[in-house]
Order: C-alpha cells, then structure tokens, then sequence
C-alpha cells in the first residue's frame, strides 16, 4: 500500500481515488468478475461490496500500488464468501476458491507476492472481457429501453442516479429496468463470450445503436430544460473509442466515432453562457473544437479505408464533415450534403432522413422543391406527432412569404417540443414572423446542428 499523492490515508482521498478508479477502470473489473462469476448480477454485487471495503480500508492503508488488482482480490474473496453461503459443499465453490492462503479471506490486503497469479484471471487481460460485457448489456433478449440502461450501468459506469436523471425518468423506474435486465439475461443464459464473428458482425448493428441513442440524447436532449447534455454524449463517445479500439477493423465503428466527434466539435458554439440554443449559421466557428474535428475526420478516413462504401454512420458523419470544414452556412457544400442524404436514404431509409434531406435541398435548390418533401412526408403520416415536421415546414413556409401559415406551423411544433429550450427557439421564430423578419435569420437557413 501506499499513500494518495493528495496526501495521507483519509476518507475524503479514499473516496476521490475510489471513485476515479471506478470510473476508469469499472468496465474491465465487471467484464473480469463477469466472466469469473459465470453470474452477470452477482459480478455487480460484489463489485459494490468491494468498492465499500476499498473506502475503508484505502482511508486506513492509503490507496494500494495496483488498485484494479485490490479491488479484483476484493470481489474475489466476496464471491467465495456467497458461494460458500450457498453451499458450502458445492463443487462450484470448490473450483472457484481453491486453497486459500491464511488470513486472505478476511483482510483486505493485495495477495502475497509469491501468489500473484492466484487469480484466475489476469487483470491485464481486459480486451475480450470489455468486449464482451459490451456484447451482453446491448444482447437482442433486453428492450432498447434496458440495452441502453445496463450499457451505461454497467461499461459506463455511471450510477443509477445519473442515468436516471439523464433521462428523466424516477430512480426506482430505471434501478427496475436495470434489475428485469440482468434478470432476463440470466434466464436467458446469456453466456459471458464474445459471440463468433459472424455473430458479433450481426449484433455490432445493436450494440451502436445503443451509443447512438446515448450520444443523440446527449447531443439533443428530448425532453427538459437543457438543449445539451453534455457528459452523457462524450460517454457515448468514450464508449465508441473504447469499442473502436477494441474492433479496429469494423469500418462501421470508425464511422460512428466520426459522427460522435464531429457533432460534439461544435458543442462550445451551440448554446450561449446560459444555455440558450445558438442556430448553425449564428454560431461562432472559432470556437468549435478543432482538435475533435481532426480525431473525427481521421475515425472517417478509417471507416472510408476499411469498407467498401459507407455505411448509415459513416454518411451521417460525412454530412458532419462537410459542415466542419465550412467556413459558413452560406459556403457549406450543400449539392454534396444532398447527395449524401440520398446515400443514407438508401442504405437507412427513414422519414427523418427524408426530413433532413428536405432541409438540405431547402439549401441547395430553394424552398420550394423542399417544401414538396416535406409536404409528401406530411401526407404520409410517417412523422405525425414530431415537432421536426412542423418545424421545417414553417421554416420553408416563410422563406416562400407563407407568414400566416408558417406561424401557425412553428407554434404547432413548439406545442409539440418537450424540450424547453427548443420550444423557446421555436416560438421566437414564430413571434420574429409577426415583426416581418424571418425565422432563420440571414438567408431564411434552416438549421441542421
């Protein structure tokens, strides 16, 4: 053991270095303890209860050299300790304790030097495991709803509070959710191992959904009183790293990395001081994250080098890239965004692909051949009860001195936006038509942010 570099052994230190271990490192000591338990739940449990007696014995000792390693050893000893409460003559205890060295049960201390391959797994060993608890909490057996949920609890390594809070729904709710979860995977029989790889190329379409949804919402949150949400996208965008690197031939990765950076570039210039929405064209590019804009268009490369075409990620994080290297709406490539759209259309035919494709055309070709999609959507009912419908029609609505109509389209979907920052935009644009202005400000631009 040693002492924290914040100074001597104390609860406070014990807490900081637990908690960033925690967060750190809690994927790869749930898949080792997954994959050791063979018991998904079981694996969490004494995970916790070696976090507790990592916050009392690191306030006595100080943090210890290897703390993965401590907190491993820790957990281990907890799951004899359940076993052993199951049946103390039960093979499977047998096989998981072993011998025990004196005293190592009961202390909280590292195993002896000499034992330092007693553990039936090698702590350095974390690709497979990762991967693996990636491919479990995103399984096809669990609703989107859980997926999204044990993906955070579990390789995120956010508390059921902060998902909970992320999403707006009440703790209970979403500790339910997560318990059905690990519940419905262990009926199942879920097997903690990478499925084979044609397998895993058929589950890789969920399991990036799933960061897709994470990042979307934390990206543009749906409902609520903040337009971003920050820390939930770039946990989206660790995740996509961590799995990018950990599958770094899946051209599709890359391309969903790619899209997650360079969205999150213009984070700084999407919202002002108090978090009030900035539209694409008013946004300051000066203080767009330059350096993710690189690590975006270098995931994009990649996914463009690996593939044989891109796919629904890989386009969407094309369109990003042809807005990050604009130096303005006005001079965006809004031919080659159109284009694009249409390649998405194919590949993921969806009507907020055709709505989105409706804005870019608005841009390229004017806002009538626009308005035309939009009004085709309408008529299909595909997007009946979206506020995104009714918020480009009155946009393009305008642009044509539609005002009338066009107010009464932007008041209808600020009447159907659930997030509070966005109906606020939505109802400026309708009030700036009252004031012979135009909702998009210079040129009637759509925003796409």
């Amino acid at each position: 053991m040693h002492p924290t570099t914040d100074g001597p052994p104390s609860p406070e230190a014990a807490r900081r270095a637990v908690e960033a271990v925690w967060r750190i490192e809690s994927a790869r000591i749930l898949g080792a303890l997954t994959r050791y338990t063979g018991d998904f739940e079981l694996a969490e449990d004494v995970a916790q209860e070696a976090i507790a007696e990592a916050l009392a014995a690191w306030a006595r000792d100080g943090e210890p050299a290897k703390p993965v390693s401590w907190l491993l050893a820790a957990a281990r000893r907890r799951a004899i300790d359940a076993y052993r409460r199951r049946s103390a003559l039960d093979q499977r205890f047998a096989t998981l304790a072993g011998e025990l060295a004196e005293g190592e049960a009961h202390s909280g201390t590292e195993p002896p030097p000499d034992r330092a391959n007693d553990l039936p797994w090698d702590p350095d060993r974390i690709d497979d495991d990762v991967l693996a608890l990636i491919f479990i909490a995103c399984h096809p057996v669990l609703s989107p709803e859980a997926r999204v949920a044990l993906t955070l609890r579990t390789v995120g390594g956010l508390s059921t509070e902060e998902i909970a809070r992320a999403f707006l729904v009440p703790v209970p709710t979403l500790q339910a959710r997560i318990t059905r979860a690990k519940k419905t995977i262990a009926a199942a029989g879920v097997p903690f191992e990478l499925p084979p790889p044609e397998e895993r190329r058929q589950r890789l379409g969920g399991v990036l959904s799933v960061l897709y949804v994470i990042f979307t919402e934390g990206s543009t949150a749906t409902s609520g009183d903040q337009l971003l949400r920050a820390d939930l996208a770039y946990e989206a965008i660790r995740l996509a790293r961590t799995l990018a690197a950990l599958l770094p031939d899946e051209p599709e990765v890359h391309g969903a990395l790619a899209l997650f950076e360079l969205t999150a570039a213009r984070f700084p210039a999407r919202t002002t001081p108090d978090g009030e929405p900035v539209l694409l064209e008013d946004q300051d590019r000066r203080l767009w994250d330059r350096a993710a804009i690189r690590r975006g268009q270098a995931a994009l490369n990649r996914a463009s080098a690996l593939g044989k075409g891109l796919g629904p990620y890989g386009l969407q994080a094309a369109i990003a890239a042809c807005h990050a290297s604009a130096v303005s709406v006005r001079e965006t490539d809004w031919e080659l965004v159109v284009l694009l759209y249409e390649a998405l259309g194919r590949v993921a035919p969806s009507p907020v692909v055709e709505l989105n494709r409706a804005v870019a055309v608005a841009m390229a070709q004017g806002p009538q051949q626009a308005l035309a999609i939009v009004d085709e959507l309408a008529d299909s009912g595909r997007l009946s009860g979206s506020y995104l419908l009714p918020s480009v029609r009155g946009e393009l609505l305008a642009r044509l001195g539609r005002t009338s109509q066009a107010r009464a389209e932007l008041q209808d979907a600020a009447r159907l936006c659930p997030n509070i920052r966005e109906r606020s935009v939505l109802l400026r644009k309708a009030a700036a038509l009252d004031q012979g202005g135009r909702p998009g400000g210079e040129g009637g631009a759509v925003d796409v942010s």
